[in-house]
């Protein structure tokens, strides 16, 4: 709903910002506005794994856009705190955990339930923002420069821009490609920041799945990648052969009795293990 109303209450401060701009500089502002929004909107509509990445780069870019329609206008009035405003509770809304839940969920098939990890801090607090930086620079510098009729410069920050935008994605993609997985034999660690290749871990080989206990299994190998939270572990009932990530892309086979991962929903992931019939304690 905020990012509906952001299209409402931004007009006043684009208008503002874009007075006396040349003519194509105001049409490939406006245009990448209302793409930005209009692909923003279909990412709400259509809750998928792919969908939350989306919002996750762009509903921000809206916030960075009103601060930057704010600081370009004549002068700060209440159209502009409010657009301001909106755009940054709308930007909040798409971290929430429940929405990350709610659109990775979107993509399970069948009667599979996925449920989100969170992201270590080094890269939910400063890869990842940097990362979306360049992104979105990359992505609106070169159409403005070209529109500036700045032909050289702009001709190369696009191609440049763009191959960033790309890579940059699909780097940020992977944070929202994290989940555990209850399907019907069991539960699926999928995480390709610990593990190279997804993991089935079958309920009968399921001693206990709960909260990470101080002084618990000695051996437990970590998956939480340094992820802030209540981590849950899972334990085994015998040693089985797991394929961890140790350094870069290296990884080995390890013989695990116990694991640990951070969901950003603990309590609902206990909640559903339960329900398909896992041990949960």
């Amino acid at each position: 709903m905020r990012w509906v109303l952001l299209a409402l209450a931004a007009g006043g401060s684009v208008g503002d910002a874009l007075d006396g701009r040349s003519a194509p500089v105001v049409a490939v502002t406006l245009a990448l506005l209302w793409l930005g929004w209009a692909g923003g909107l279909v990412a709400l509509l259509v809750p998928r794994t792919a969908a939350l990445t989306a919002l996750r780069i762009v509903v921000p870019a809206g916030t960075a856009a009103m601060l930057a329609t704010t600081a370009a206008g004549s002068e700060v009035d209440g159209s502009d705190v409010a657009a301001v405003a909106v755009a940054a509770l709308a930007a909040a809304a798409v971290f929430v955990p429940w929405v990350g839940e709610a659109w990775i969920d979107g993509s399970s098939y069948g009667t599979e339930r996925r449920f989100a990890l969170r992201p270590p801090v080094l890269l939910s607090a400063v890869l990842a923002p940097l990362t979306w930086l360049l992104v979105v620079l990359g992505a609106s510098v070169g159409p403005l420069l070209l529109a500036a009729r700045q032909w050289a410069l702009g001709g190369v920050v696009l191609a440049v821009g763009l191959a960033v935008a790309w890579a940059g994605s699909r780097s940020l993609h992977q944070l929202a490609r994290r989940w555990v997985v209850l399907v019907p034999t069991g539960l699926v660690v999928h995480d390709a920041l610990t593990m190279p290749e997804p993991q089935l871990f079958l309920r009968t080989t399921i001693a206990r799945l709960g909260p990470a206990l101080a002084g618990g299994v000695d051996d437990a190998d970590d998956l939480t990648a340094g992820a802030p939270g209540l981590a849950l572990a899972l334990e085994l009932t015998e040693p089985l052969e797991v394929l961890l990530r140790t350094t870069g892309r290296r990884s080995e086979t390890k013989a695990s009795t116990a694991l640990l991962v951070t969901p950003t929903r603990p309590a609902r992931l206990l909640e559903e293990a339960r329900d398909h019939r896992i041990p949960v304690g």
